[in-house]
């Protein structure tokens, strides 16, 4: 019998993050500071929107693009936080903000066609280019930048065949995030060299800094050849409703919709009806779940410096990235040791790009007494070493 699997699909390799917590999953008392999934409840008044959309019998297809009615919110909610002016035909609801990325590379990329991925990095971005055909070509951005991509970086990068800039700020799985200052020296070589960007911004709620998230689509000229994806997961604690969008041209939208139609056909209905809730209401929710992972980042903080462990002061997402450099043992060989010597999971930095090695990534969306106990583990296993 012929080979049923296609090559390219064979030759990626699955997440390091989910490959490594099956494991995890298996031991018991195992504190574990890996998924990347906020610790609250999605809000009451979001989750009975969605309980009275059931009561009322609203389980029908919505189109291809989502409810109009969401998209209006979502392009409302663009122009209040980040002054992205977007209209409901440059607006598609997804599944996730994943499948947004996903769909926005095949609706773009022809093969060869090359796309520049910032990494460290989350980890579907590579396999999505190369089951889109494109090529990825990759920036190890440095701990001395704060993780930020420089213009010297992106400048050296770039060739003929050079077409998507894939950007992700805040960034996963450091917590960089990048400034206005900073985008608009990205944004100027992305006008210069006609290159597309596909910026990732769903933790854009989520910054700790003096300056709150800046779109780079906001900035002149970056617009009409941005796609801004975005999403209810980490925002608005609604991680398994399963609900993102992506923004951008009418006629990169147009595209992108026809891959969505064929393949998903439109998002969980019940979950754009709470959607449209939590777009409304949900200021004061978000603003409450930053204050608490603030609170946890400045915890770790002081854990981190107490036991002598490097770290950047991350300003966005919920995560934090620790150089373990000084132990000399691959980030694989660390989280492993750790896992078996104190029953304490976390990602290895490797899982995220080349550039992750000799980090660890440890998230903050969990308790500040599951955090405490796994500082507790954290600091004896490198007391011991």
């Amino acid at each position: 019998m012929r080979n049923p699997l296609s090559k390219t699909i064979e030759s990626i390799p699955p997440s390091g993050i989910r490959k490594f917590f099956d494991v995890v999953n298996e031991i018991e008392g195992a504190v574990s500071l890996g998924v990347g999934e906020p610790d609250f409840d999605t809000p009451w008044h979001v989750r009975d929107e969605g309980i009275y959309s059931l009561e009322k019998g609203r389980t029908f297809y919505t189109s291809n693009s989502g409810l109009k009615e969401l998209r209006e919110e979502i392009c409302r909610f663009t122009l209040r936080k980040y002054n992205c002016s977007y209209t409901v035909p440059e607006t598609l609801v997804t599944v996730g903000g994943s499948e947004a990325i996903d769909v926005a590379l095949r609706a773009m990329l022809d093969p060869g066609d090359e796309v520049i991925i910032p990494e460290p990095c989350y980890v579907s971005y590579k396999p999505c280019v190369i089951l889109a055909g494109g090529t990825p070509v990759i920036i190890d951005l440095k701990e001395e930048n704060r993780f930020r991509l420089t213009q010297e970086e992106l400048l050296s990068a770039i060739t003929d065949r050079t077409k998507i800039l894939l950007l992700s700020f805040p960034n996963n799985p450091t917590g960089a995030i990048m400034e206005r200052e900073d985008l608009e020296k990205i944004a100027r070589i992305c006008i210069e060299k006609d290159i597309f960007v596909i910026s990732d911004e769903i933790y854009s709620e989520l910054t700790y800094g003096k300056e709150r998230h800046v779109s780079i689509a906001s900035l002149p000229g970056m617009k009409e050849r941005t796609i801004v994806i975005n999403g209810f997961s980490k925002a608005f604690a609604m991680t398994g409703w399963r609900l993102g969008y992506a923004m951008g041209p009418v006629e990169i939208i147009k595209q992108m919709t026809k891959i969505h139609q064929f393949a998903i056909m439109c998002a969980p209905t019940t979950g754009q009806f709470a959607a449209v809730e939590a777009l409304r209401n949900g200021d004061e929710d978000i603003e409450l779940m930053r204050e608490s992972y603030d609170q946890r980042r400045r915890y770790l903080l002081d854990a981190f410096g107490k036991m002598e462990l490097p770290c950047f002061e991350p300003e966005g997402a919920f995560y934090m990235f620790p150089s373990i450099k000084r132990f000399n043992m691959s980030s694989d060989e660390f989280a492993e040791r750790l896992l078996k010597a104190e029953k304490l999971a976390v990602v290895p930095g490797s899982a995220f790009g080349t550039s992750g090695e000799g980090f660890l990534r440890i998230s903050y969306a969990y308790s500040l007494d599951s955090l405490k106990e796994a500082m507790e583990r954290l600091g004896r296993f490198i007391g011991s070493l």
